[in-house]
């Protein structure tokens, strides 16, 4: 071998390793923290440094996601960069709580074979072929949106039906269709799900700081009529368009038709699937008894893992379930939270403000400079961080630009729609891990995604919102 192609093939092994992008990664963070400390205050120098780490590393996957949120929970307690009980604030929150449940029921849902079972339902109404297949995978998944109100909720209810429907269909493990149905199941029930107030958490965390803030309560339909248009429909036909371009294949071997007739539902079956009706109508009543869909979740996983239910495998525990996406979505909310609790996502929003030019008699440019700011801060700390950073600076924005704080408000919802990378939206990170799908592939979907919702997504919502009169001057 010649002495430049070693040289070449030296460069390729280094770039495949990935302790130089650990130690490019844990050098900027570094050099984040020196920065950010010569100008504001300790606290927000470290929450920088571990803003750059986590980021860094979960969007290079330069070591498993778990890693990061672990050296984040261990850096930011002995660091006292937060309190504990904020940063470890995702453990008593319910998201995660709901995230678990739903993790043992998925596992019981495949355990008890109703999973299977409904797959088979499901394939009758998909058609023959595979765009038909992607198309109804995404539509169905979005029709849940509007009547179960937690993402995770429905993703670690939707991933279970959908493999199995994958099997069921002949798209055997590390196929394109296989991978295009799940991507459509996380996706299509997710991302257009932003254009529905309860579906998504960043929604109802705007929609609470807005009326807490400012007494402005956000209207169930005035919302949708704002955003579903473009952001909700708009984007989901772009979903199935992108999936059939990226992750093409043949049609489906079998259909529900092929099957024969059904066989009567076993006890395990008729069981979890009453424990499933009756946790989905507690999920959608939780206005009435306010006790929060994570709770539930956790009740029906109890339930589950119950010693003669007959529900879950006695290692369902043990070996089924994938700790390392609770460390993972913790770490994520748990970033977010500190970010916020040490004022740095506010110190920025406030020094990308001086800088943007705001002014009360350019309406669209000023929207276009809010936009900005909230994409940054997304990508500085996740979705569910842009109302939370945002959202109680909007009066001082309202004043400044002139725009309603309606307009304002609403912004918000075109930045925390529009997933840049997955470690962005803890659901599609959770749907990647549940389904194991290639974080490479989730990557490439949500960058093209993201490039056709600035393209064209994104001008056609900011033309319906002149139509709706949303840039008239406050």
């Amino acid at each position: 071998m010649s002495h430049t192609a070693a040289a070449e093939n030296h460069k390729l092994r280094l770039r495949r390793d990935p302790r130089w992008k650990s130690a490019i990664i844990l050098a900027a963070s570094v050099l984040a923290a020196i920065v950010t400390g010569l100008h504001l205050p300790s606290e927000m120098a470290v929450a920088a440094g571990l803003g750059v780490f986590c980021i860094g590393m979960w969007a290079t996957a330069a070591v498993p996601e778990y890693l990061p949120a672990l050296v984040f929970f261990v850096v930011a307690i002995i660091l006292q960069v937060a309190p504990p009980q904020v940063v470890l604030g995702a453990f008593q929150s319910s998201t995660l709580w709901l995230l678990f449940g739903g993790m043992v029921m998925g596992s019981s849902i495949r355990f008890t074979g109703l999973g299977q079972r409904m797959a088979s339902l499901l394939a009758g109404v998909l058609g023959r072929r595979y765009g038909s297949v992607i198309a109804g995978v995404v539509a169905f998944s979005l029709a849940l949106a509007f009547f179960l109100p937690s993402s995770m909720g429905r993703i670690v209810l939707l991933v279970p039906i959908i493999l199995s429907l994958a099997d069921h269909m002949g798209y055997g493990e590390g196929s394109a269709g296989r991978t295009g149905m799940l991507m459509a199941a996380a996706f299509g029930t997710c991302i257009p799900a932003y254009a529905i107030l309860p579906a998504n958490t960043p929604n109802m965390i705007l929609a609470g700081t807005a009326e807490s803030l400012y007494g402005f309560r956000i209207g169930y339909f005035d919302y949708l009529v704002l955003h579903f248009p473009v952001l909700g429909a708009g984007k989901a036909a772009a979903l199935v368009g992108l999936i059939l371009w990226m992750f093409p294949d043949r049609a489906p071997l079998r259909t529900a038709s092929d099957v024969g007739a059904a066989q009567p539902l076993s006890r395990r079956e008729w069981h979890l699937a009453v424990l499933l009706v009756v946790s989905l109508l507690l999920w959608l009543t939780d206005a009435l008894h306010h006790v929060s869909p994570g709770w539930i979740a956790l009740a029906g996983a109890i339930w589950c893992l119950w010693p003669g239910s007959g529900l879950t495998s006695p290692k369902c525990l043990n070996e089924e379930i994938n700790y390392a996406t609770l460390f993972f979505v913790a770490g994520i909310m748990g970033l977010g939270a500190v970010i916020a609790s040490t004022g740095l996502g506010e110190t920025i929003v406030a020094a990308l403000g001086e800088h943007a030019g705001f002014a009360p008699d350019q309406p669209f440019h000023n929207v276009a400079a809010l936009l900005a700011i909230s994409s940054l801060v997304a990508a500085v700390t996740n979705l569910p961080g842009v109302p939370a950073v945002l959202t109680p600076g909007a009066g001082h924005l309202a004043a400044v630009t002139g725009l309603p704080l309606a307009t304002i408000l609403m912004t918000q919802v075109l930045a925390f729609s529009s997933v840049l990378l997955p470690y962005q939206a803890p659901p599609i990170v959770t749907a990647t891990q549940i389904a194991n799908l290639a974080p490479r592939a989730v990557t490439r979907l949500c960058l093209a995604l993201f490039a056709v919702t600035v393209l064209v997504l994104l001008p056609l919502d900011l033309a319906w919102w002149h139509v709706l009169g949303m840039f008239r001057q406050g």
